[in-house]
Order: structure tokens, then sequence, then C-alpha cells
């Protein structure tokens, strides 16, 4: 039997999963962008050095979109709908939440950090695989938040 509540509940911890994400992610471009975009002002031919700066804290509102993808296959909102009690779609909502919170929160540092490094590639063109690495770095904890939703998710018994 499908508990309204628990249905609720899970819908929106996939929500949130995507939210979150997803607005750390455009914070984390903004704040990217706003220094390339006056390092092009100065040098226009820096754009590819600056674009994976750029487009590196975009990935976690794809982790925190998959993740939602995955919850909302699993409870068959996009078919037949999986019967939810009041305890499963907290499990769902604790499940997405890993994601939505560290991909907002790691977005948002990669920027800064993504930012400094378009300030880097402004000095120091050559230097810029250096920048998505470090970068790169702060993705790691992106990953692993969901990684940590996905087996929370996995491990939800429905039906």
């Amino acid at each position: 039997m499908i508990d309204p509540l628990g249905l609720a509940l899970a819908i929106t911890g996939c929500g949130l999963a995507a939210l979150l994400a997803g607005i750390g992610s455009a914070i984390g471009i903004g704040l990217a962008a706003q220094v390339a975009n006056g390092v092009l002002a100065e040098d226009p031919k820096k754009f590819g050095n600056l674009f994976i700066l750029v487009v590196l804290p975009g990935t976690q509102g794809f982790y925190g979109f998959l993740a939602a993808f995955l919850g909302i296959m699993k409870l068959g909102l996009l078919g037949n709908i999986q019967p939810v009690t009041f305890g499963q779609g907290l499990q769902m909502f604790g499940a997405c939440l890993p994601v939505g919170i560290v991909g907002l929160l790691s977005a948002i540092h990669q920027g800064k950090v993504c930012a400094s490094g378009c300030e880097l590639v402004a000095k120091k063109p050559t230097e810029g695989v250096k920048a998505v690495i470090y970068g790169a770095m702060v993705e790691t904890y992106a990953v692993l938040g969901l990684l940590i939703t996905i087996f929370l998710q996995m491990g939800i018994k429905l039906g």
C-alpha cells in the first residue's frame, strides 16, 4: 500500500538531490566564469585553457540529477508506482541527502578553486593543468557523495 506521506518524503528527497547539487553547480560555475570573463577581456585566446575550469563545478548538478533519476526509477514514478511506506519514504529522503548536500558545498568550493585557477591561467597559461588538478581534488568528494547516495538507494527495499 502506498502511504502518501511516505511517497511525498521520497519524492522530496529526490527533488532535493537535484535541487541542492544544481544550485551549488550554478554558483560554482558563476564564480569561475566571472573571473574567466575578466581574463578573456584581456586575452580571448585563453578561452580553451579557461573552459574546463569554468565547467568543472557543473558536474555536481549532473550527479544530483543522476541520483534523483535513480530514485524516481526505483519508486516507479515513470510507470508502475511502487508501494512506499512512511519508513521507506524517510529512507529515500535520507539516501538523497549526501549527493545534495555534498554537491551544494563542493560545487561552491570547487568554483572558488577554479576561479583561482583562472587567475593562474591569466598570468601563466601553460600552468592551467595544475589548476584543473586542484579543482578535481574537490570533485572527489562530490563523487563520494553520489556513491553513498547510490549505495543507500540500492539498500531500500520497495514493493
